[in-house]
């Protein structure tokens, strides 16, 4: 796809305004990017985990959603994008369907990395023809911004809440991206919102339009759970790149390809000091945990570039 700036913001948009998502939020962000990209004249079904943007884009009887919208439980998003891939794939062999549709499932974090992880590993294995895009915040926000497998190491959270005893999270978080490679599916990408949107714009498109199962990552902070000013959304996301803390790649046909390197990879605590989640991290005394996250931003960076020199 040769992506045009001017073109993909004169499409239509499929994702309405007036969801009551919170001002700030990556997630609204990410799913109207995402279904921009679906080519004039298709349709889609999509599915959506329990989250912020499933009670706050659908509260019946108003909904943000043009195409087909199904609500969820946590935990059978995938599943039921699957069944209905499966059926749209009857009806067109019998005839009783004429329209290309494309099925896209969105999830958090939680519906995804934690209660959602088996559904999704086994649609993937199946070899649906769908999307799963998991709009990354990094918490369960919508239920009290509790701790996830994809809360950051040393996050403050209601139920990691910095004390004397604990720092934070205890334990990195889980890389789902690389866990989603190793299906082997067909493409695999991780991305955020950067510069013009070209990158999360190419990827979502290359995943819609790839052929069997797709997965697509998404960073997507969340201002009430880490705690920085709305305004600084963009800039969150750009310092997370730059640092190297959620690297830009694709994983097409088991091969990884690199995104974009910065020219100067800048140090971790540049993104983490904005963010009021990682406030205690800075106090005196606290240092060894810079020092920590900063070893394992490397060492990831490190082991990313050797996959993509493959």
């Amino acid at each position: 796809m040769s992506y045009n700036l001017k073109e993909n913001l004169q499409r239509e948009e499929r994702f309405a305004a007036g969801h009551r998502m919170c001002a700030g939020c990556g997630s609204p962000i990410a799913i109207r990017t995402v279904l921009r990209q679906l080519e004039p004249g298709d349709k889609a079904v999509v599915t959506g985990a329990t989250s912020c943007m499933e009670v706050s884009a659908f509260m019946y009887p108003y909904t943000a959603w043009k195409d087909s919208f199904i609500h969820n439980a946590f935990e059978n998003a995938a599943a039921t994008c699957s069944g209905v891939e499966t059926a749209y794939k009857a009806l067109k062999k019998r005839g009783k369907l004429d329209e290309t549709y494309k099925f896209i499932t969105f999830g958090g974090d939680g519906g995804t990395y934690d209660i959602g992880f088996q559904s999704l590993s086994g649609a993937m294995e199946r070899g649906h023809d769908m999307v799963y895009v998991c709009y990354d915040n990094e918490a369960y926000m919508n239920t009290g911004i509790q701790r996830s497998s994809s809360t950051p190491h040393f996050a403050d959270t209601t139920t990691t809440p910095v004390g004397k005893a604990v720092p934070g999270k205890l334990q990195q978080k889980k890389n789902l991206t690389k866990i989603m490679a190793a299906h082997g599916i067909p493409y695999v990408a991780q991305t955020t919102f950067i510069g013009n949107f070209k990158d999360i714009s190419e990827k979502a498109h290359k995943a819609i339009y790839t052929p069997g199962p797709a997965f697509l990552n998404v960073m997507a902070p969340c201002p009430r759970g880490w705690r920085y000013p709305t305004e600084k959304l963009m800039e969150i996301t750009r310092l997370a790149v730059e640092t190297c803390v959620w690297p830009l790649y694709e994983v097409v046909d088991g091969k990884y390809i690199l995104s974009y390197e910065p020219k100067r990879k800048l140090p971790v605590e540049e993104y983490l000091r904005p963010q009021g989640r990682f406030a205690h991290m800075f106090k005196p005394g606290s240092e060894w945990m810079l020092e920590a996250v900063q070893k394992e931003v490397d060492r990831n960076w490190e082991e990313l570039l050797k996959l993509c020199s493959l």
